[in-house]
């Protein structure tokens, strides 16, 4: 009823899709993970990357100490909860720690939601290993149902009274990758050598939370730009610049 209802929401829900998904399901397979769940990034998320009220961040929404459990740099610069390969990543070996414990997809979904342990925890209080089972908090109890219903209508909407257009729906961008392992001291004059401005380049890479990057250690980061036939940001030699005719 509340995805039916909530006709904004849920057809923001199908173009979002229509964007992201192809990104997400490739990695869920490589990971041996159902494809159902990237359905469960819709439920945490709506797929954008939002702030919860407890901090958690991205289309997953990890919070700072379980992203950094999952391998995911979090610092003033970086913040790899909003790459979306990376943190899908982490979100697979956190599905896959849980099917270990649990041997069941369906308490995998729920312990994404209130943990491992809590879920443990009433599992063995309630004398059950089933999902269905359990009486939970109101939050978990109808999280996998949200999941559900998700995927139900967003793999039939017409069904549902959801008639959108092909062309309505947001494009997957087609991207190509650079790789850097030394600072970047002005992101701003970055974008604007490789041929996007500022706005695209943070669009494409949001886990990029500075206008520069340190990276003293030299590590290795792929940035994403966008392909030449993606959408065109040639800049006519009348309108070129120089950082120094900035100022």
């Amino acid at each position: 009823m509340v995805n039916t209802y909530w006709q904004s929401q849920t057809i923001l829900f199908l173009k979002r899709a229509n964007k992201y998904f192809p990104i997400i399901e490739p990695i869920l397979k490589k990971n041996n993970i159902p494809d159902d769940f990237k359905y469960l990034a819709v439920a945490e998320s709506g797929l954008t990357n939002t702030v919860s009220p407890s901090g958690a961040k991205g289309f997953w929404q990890f919070l700072k100490s379980t992203g950094k459990e999952y391998n995911l740099e979090i610092n003033k610069e970086v913040d790899e909860r909003y790459n979306l390969e990376k943190s899908t990543q982490a979100a697979c070996d956190f599905f896959n720690k849980s099917y270990k414990k649990f041997s069941n997809w369906t308490l995998v979904a729920a312990s994404y939601n209130m943990g491992m342990g809590g879920l443990n925890k009433q599992l063995k209080r309630q004398y059950t290993n089933n999902y269905w089972d359990l009486l939970l908090n109101s939050e978990t109890s109808r999280y996998v149902n949200r999941i559900v219903a998700i995927k139900t209508i967003l793999s039939n909407p017409d069904k549902f009274g959801f008639h959108v257009r092909q062309k309505d729906l947001y494009p997957f961008i087609e991207t190509n990758s650079i790789e850097i392992d030394s600072t970047v001291s002005d992101f701003g004059l970055f974008a604007y050598k490789h041929g996007m401005n500022y706005k695209i380049l943070k669009m494409l890479n949001p886990w990029l939370r500075n206008n520069k990057l340190t990276n003293k250690n030299r590590k290795k980061y792929n940035i994403l730009i966008p392909k030449n036939n993606t959408r065109n940001f040639y800049i006519p030699d009348s309108l070129k610049i120089t950082k120094d005719s900035l100022y």
